[in-house]
């Protein structure tokens, strides 16, 4: 007799694949499981049939009653309540679940480690509280205190002993489903640990989303890399993108904050797969997030005015902006003279380079005695000029193209800041509200106070954030400048090394004298 399958999770078939739409629920009936390559052929209630994904199914030589009735007792309704009960206990027998985000993920590919968020998006009412305690709320409590340092330029952040970095190298192209879906797998390699652990652009995603969630409201977390979906297994673009995302993750390592936080090392230092997906659901159910993280700073200074929150606010409002305008006005710049230097410009000194040999050849045809001292220099000249032309077209990939890099990545860190000041210009207005409450007797100076203690603590954290800023700021831009500036002289030098050497030339010819 045909198998029946419950469906455990939604799937939509792709025209001309002989594939079968299927939703979550939903019984089918299994007409051939010798298919191969993780497929079932099955039909649906309708009598259409096709090919479905295995590891969707929960198959079984019973009918779904029989299934929902074991888990149920004497039950004997098919309520969705019943089809989760049967999914949960699914998902941790054999952790294959897979949901429709997956398949259409930004890399166009396959992906069953998103089983995950099926898991976190389900909260069974019924869940004995014991449970939930496993890796529910026990898992979100302030176990961590955000401590600061006092120093002359302020409160900044309480720095690791030891700094956290890590290397991403030896990008593969990896598959699954047998080769019908292809991605790119990169190694990352903490110095804490010299533990490689590879991921997907996918995981990095999940990394950003989870720290933007978290500390978005307290730290400005930069945008990955732009996404491809063409031209993802191009050489140069998987250089680039990897470039960019060990860029990403340097300033992540560099955050004293982030590079502590639990969801980070998580990243870093699985072992494992089964570590890395129950911290996966562990992040995912992280309720300490967003403005919740100001409750874990400890300022251990004075509690400030609401007027000197606001002064500070509107400082760091005006630096930022203003650097973001300064830092745009230096990519466009920067692009267009990046253009004119693999453009026009060498096409400039190709046409010179080509002119003086056109002029040697004319020179030839004079016969004229002692005319070959002339005519090789005029040849020597235009090749010369020639190897200038592709120095110049080779030199913006040399000097140019990191500082653009670096004021790429301080405009995406820059994006951040309206927001988290936002944040703060938003609780200073309610303190200021909260004085007209105490004024007009509906608010007591008890509640007042704790609200000036919460703006105080969000003002010093940010004030930790801008010296954070700023000192990497200075670090970055010092070390950007002397690379661009090196290799400006370098460029400039062998330049003119190449125009002396022609010099030289004529200069040790005996020319032609009447």
């Amino acid at each position: 007799m045909n198998k029946r399958a419950l469906v455990l999770y939604d799937f939509t078939a792709e025209p001309g694949n002989n594939e079968l739409s299927v939703r979550e629920g939903e019984t089918i009936t299994v007409t051939d499981q010798t298919v191969g390559g993780g497929w079932i052929q099955a039909q649906n209630s309708s009598g259409q049939t096709g090919l479905v994904p295995e590891g969707y199914l929960q198959v079984s030589a019973v009918t779904l009653f029989h299934v929902v009735s074991t888990q149920r007792g004497t039950d004997q309704r098919i309520s969705p309540s019943s089809c989760v009960t049967v999914r949960k206990k699914v998902l941790h027998q054999e952790c294959r679940a897979v949901s429709l985000s997956a398949v259409q993920d930004d890399d166009g590919e396959w992906d069953d480690e998103w089983d995950d968020q099926s898991v976190s998006s389900y909260h069974d009412n019924n869940q004995p509280e014991g449970e939930a305690g496993a890796s529910g709320r026990s898992a979100h409590g302030p176990s961590v205190k955000i401590s600061l340092n006092k120093y002359i330029l302020g409160p900044v952040w309480l720095y690791p002993t030891s700094p956290l970095d890590c290397v991403i190298a030896d990008p593969k192209k990896e598959s699954k489903m047998y080769g019908l879906k292809s991605f790119i797998e990169y190694q990352i390699t903490p110095n804490t640990t010299n533990s490689p652990v590879n991921h997907r652009y996918k995981h990095f995603d999940w990394l950003y989303e989870r720290l933007l969630e978290k500390f978005g409201s307290i730290l400005p977390i930069p945008s990955l890399p732009d996404k491809q979906v063409t031209g993802r297994f191009d050489d140069d673009f998987i250089r680039m993108r990897m470039e960019g995302l060990q860029a990403w993750m340097t300033r992540m390592c560099r955050h004293p904050i982030v590079s502590q936080s639990e969801v980070f090392q998580l990243f870093l230092t699985h072992r494992d797969e089964k570590e890395w997906k129950a911290g996966k659901r562990k992040a995912e159910k992280d309720e300490t997030v967003g403005p919740m993280m100001f409750s874990l700073v400890e300022p251990e200074a004075a509690e400030l005015d609401v007027i000197q929150v606001e002064q500070r606010c509107e400082h760091y409002s005006r630096f930022t902006k203003s650097m973001d305008d300064g830092i745009r006005e230096l990519l466009n710049v920067g692009h267009a003279h990046w253009k004119r230097c693999t453009g026009p410009l060498p096409k400039e000194y190709e046409r010179i380079g080509q002119a003086f040999r056109n002029l040697s050849t004319v020179f030839i045809t004079s016969k004229y005695p002692g005319e070959a001292t002339l005519t090789d220099a005029l040849t020597a000249a235009g090749k010369t000029y020639e190897e200038i032309a592709e120095v110049v077209a080779q030199q913006p990939q040399k000097d140019l193209h990191f500082l653009l890099e670096t004021n790429s990545e301080y405009k995406g860190l820059l994006a951040c800041f309206p927001d988290i000041i936002a944040v703060h210009k938003a609780a200073a207005d309610k303190v200021k509200e909260g004085d007209r409450l105490v004024s007009a007797g509906k608010m007591n100076n008890s509640d007042r106070k704790c609200m000036n203690q919460r703006l105080s603590c969000m003002s010093y954290a940010l004030q930790a954030e801008m010296n954070h800023f700023h000192s990497n700021r200075i670090y970055d831009y010092n070390r950007v400048m002397q690379l661009y500036l090196e290799q400006q002289v370098t460029f400039y030098q062998q330049v003119s090394a190449r125009r002396e050497a022609i010099y030289h030339f004529m200069c040790k010819k005996k020319m032609y004298e009447l």
